[in-house]
């Protein structure tokens, strides 16, 4: 026997590293990371029904071809935390690009987390939605505070910063494929015990002293990212792509996450359009900063048809 359908509307953010250390290689076979993640406004668009049912079945559609779709896997497991069955439809509109070092899939599958219990009339604590998001992958978790967080352990391990002024930038997303596995391998091969100790201290220091509220109290040596090293040196036309940004007036300009996408926050807003000019024939998005209080403002927007307002997570 069918119940009625439940539909909703959602925005699943993209983040950039604002920071980056790898630390060494742990006994699980993950790294030992510290990072500052920040959600962006660059966003997948994802429409989901669930209707209760006797049998769960679950269908995604995509406007791109995704081997290892997270959003299946994510509704899976949410319904079986839940204990809930029923059939499920997501119709994914994807707009961050693939593999860029933007937690697209990452951020598809926490957004699954955020909205099934509320469509489902059911309600899953913090502790549980951490643990499935830490399963679905490192990233997951963040996905599921927003806003600006340091992030340790293998990333999943999260602490929420003070939010700053929505900064302007551009994210550019040349289209080259880095492997990650590749990166992380060439990157160990590095790593020293002193240098471990002169990140940690680097790292404390640039959270102690607060992110700049603008790129403009920033010098241009603002924020670290490891993987440029060993990827900058494989990719030589991705630390072009900084440095053109560094010369337009980025201020941090970094690459996210272990690649391949770049991006650059600007003191100004009214040098965006020349910089986009400037840039060419690459692949580049507007963005602007997300802070948590705006990052949760969309969800309960999103979900207000069926959740109480100024609760996180949402609620049926």
């Amino acid at each position: 026997m069918m119940g009625r359908t439940r539909t909703a509307r959602l925005r699943a953010f993209a983040k950039i590293n604002l920071d980056l250390r790898v630390l060494y290689r742990r006994a699980d076979n993950y790294h030992e990371l510290r990072t500052i993640f920040q959600t962006i406004s660059l966003a997948d668009r994802i429409q989901v029904a669930f209707t209760p049912s006797r049998k769960t079945s679950i269908r995604v559609t995509s406007n791109v071809e995704i081997a290892d779709n997270l959003v299946a896997r994510a509704a899976e497991a949410c319904l079986d935390a839940m204990r809930v069955t029923g059939q499920v439809e997501f119709e994914l509109d994807k707009r961050i690009p693939i593999g860029a070092g933007l937690g697209g899939g990452s951020s598809d599958a926490a957004a699954v987390l955020l909205a099934l219990p509320v469509l489902a009339g059911r309600t899953l604590d913090w502790p549980a939605l951490l643990y499935l998001g830490g399963q679905l992958g490192s990233d997951v978790p963040f996905f599921l505070l927003g806003g600006t967080a340091v992030a340790v352990g293998r990333g999943t391990e999260l602490y929420p910063l003070p939010d700053h002024p929505a900064s302007s930038g551009l994210v550019v997303a040349p289209g080259i494929h880095v492997s990650t596995a590749d990166a992380y391998r060439r990157l160990t091969a590095q790593l020293t015990a002193e240098s471990q100790q002169n990140k940690i201290v680097s790292f404390q220091s640039i959270v102690w002293r607060g992110i700049p509220p603008c790129a403009i109290e920033a010098e241009s040596s603002w924020g670290q990212n490891d993987f440029e090293t060993v990827v900058f040196r494989r990719h030589p036309a991705l630390k072009l792509i900084k440095q053109g940004l560094v010369r337009l007036g980025a201020r941090p300009a970094l690459m996210s996450g272990s690649g391949s996408a770049v991006f650059g926050l600007f003191p100004e807003r009214e040098k965006l359009p020349r910089a986009i000019q400037s840039l060419g024939k690459e692949r580049v998005f507007p963005i602007t900063l997300v802070s948590r209080p705006k990052y949760r403002s969309e969800w309960w927007k999103r979900l207000g048809a069926h959740t109480k307002q100024n609760l996180w997570p949402p609620q049926n």
